[in-house]
């Protein structure tokens, strides 16, 4: 079955970095586009990053510039890195894999806390 598993989220003061990583089975990778979405208590879940199976990336206008969205095709994972970190980072991070709207598939959840 499919698999996302997120790893590399904690606790990091204003300022700092973090690097997320999803591992992704069950799917054939380089066919997805892969995208890093946040979900704060009470919001809804927004899109942070995107990175297309052709290596297209579109980013939220908050966090142009500060993250980056990358793959390894050849490891089956995609990684936000994450600089600059504001609290309003602060966020459960969630992994998706999409090819159509009847394939998509998520990750169970990463938190993010930016606190000093």
């Amino acid at each position: 079955q499919v698999q996302l598993v997120e790893s590399g989220g904690g606790l990091v003061q204003p300022g700092g970095s973090l690097r997320l990583s999803c591992a992704a089975s069950g799917i054939t990778f380089s066919r997805y586009d892969m995208g890093w979405y946040r979900q704060s208590p009470g919001k809804e879940r927004d899109l942070v990053a995107v990175i297309s199976s052709l290596g297209d990336t579109k980013y939220a206008n908050s966090v142009r510039a500060r993250f980056i969205v990358s793959r390894d095709n050849a490891k089956n994972t995609v990684t936000l890195q994450m600089n600059s970190l504001k609290p309003e980072d602060t966020a459960v991070y969630y992994c998706n894999a999409r090819r159509t709207q009847w394939q998509s598939y998520w990750g169970q959840g990463t938190q993010v806390t930016v606190s000093s």
